[in-house]
């Protein structure tokens, strides 16, 4: 059986995510990075004239018809793009009961955005919410209990950026700053359009606005990580649960099949508005669970939207 990042020291996890993505056996997951974003080759950037070779589709027509020379519209994936990865590292995230916690899916699916989007002249950055108060302050770590990584090209960074994701302090409830809103808000103030990753549970509140705002000038992706005793309750008789949030407990009887039915219709309704709060906010979005073979989860977010760019950006 293979390991669990968790499992792995941060070296070995490491080489592990490097191997899956850049050296994996099915070639899924090579090529046409950019497509890892909805849309034909990343958002509109600008305009030049068309070339012999182009994609018709790319076709500008009101710039061709105010110049009267044939247009192209560029995309941001024809430019040298920065990627922002921004990862909930609040005390949920350390919650897990299948085959890893939620802080290792997080770190899987960092991984797959900083290897799909690695393109010479491409830069990287990182902004981690909820960054727990122990330990050595790490560089980068700004007010408000948030840790950012300014954004540089080259593989060493990017693996940094991973290292520090694996690395990241546990945070005991209720006593982290720092929240996904704070760590949207701080990308508010960038000077050009980009891309933002968002790895999260989405079990705060505050974060729906921010990431509106955000996605108004820049490409958005919501990963969303799931575990499967947020969705239902195991009949184990009276169960003590505790708020990784705040701290707070509560015991429940999980014997109860009326109670548990509660729970995860309450459950499926919460999932079902933080999905369509997302789709409004104009991000697209991906659920992963810690349950199912996330890599292959990613592997198909990737080739439905090669599919509907009609092959990916040319």
């Amino acid at each position: 059986m293979t390991p669990t990042l968790g499992e792995l020291t941060p070296e070995q996890a490491l080489k592990h995510l490097e191997l899956l993505f850049t050296r994996h056996p099915d070639g899924l997951l090579q090529g046409d990075h950019p497509s890892l974003f909805p849309g034909p080759g990343g958002e509109p950037a600008e305009t030049r004239p068309y070339v012999i070779g182009d994609d018709v589709r790319r076709m500008d027509w009101n710039a061709t018809a105010r110049t009267t020379v044939p247009h192209v519209r560029l995309t941001l994936a024809d430019r040298e793009l920065t990627t922002w990865i921004v990862l909930d590292a609040s005390a949920s995230m350390d919650f897990g009961t299948a085959r890893m916690e939620k802080r290792d899916l997080a770190v899987g699916a960092a991984a797959a955005v900083a290897f799909l989007t690695e393109r010479a002249g491409n830069r990287l950055g990182a902004i981690f919410s909820g960054w727990g108060p122990g330990g050595h302050p790490p560089d980068g770590r700004g007010p408000h209990g948030l840790r950012r990584i300014p954004p540089r090209t080259g593989r060493q960074h990017l693996l940094t950026i991973l290292r520090a994701a694996l690395d990241r302090p546990r945070v005991q409830p209720g006593a982290a700053t720092g929240t996904l809103a704070d760590a949207l808000g701080a990308l508010r103030a960038l000077p050009a359009r980009g891309l933002v990753a968002v790895v999260s549970d989405f079990l705060e509140t505050g974060w729906e606005r921010p990431l509106r705002t955000v996605a108004r000038r820049h490409q958005v992706l919501a990963i969303e990580t799931v575990d499967p005793r947020e969705l239902e309750l195991p009949a184990v008789g009276l169960l003590t649960l505790v708020d990784p949030e705040t701290g707070r407990r509560r015991e429940v009887p999980t014997h109860a099949r009326k109670f548990r039915d509660r729970y995860a219709e309450a459950a499926l309704e919460q999932r079902a508005l933080i999905k369509q709060t997302i789709h409004r906010a104009g991000a697209a979005h991906l659920r992963l669970r810690t349950d199912r073979d996330w890599v292959r989860d990613v592997v198909k977010y990737v080739e439905d939207q090669r599919r509907r760019a009609g092959g990916g950006a040319a």
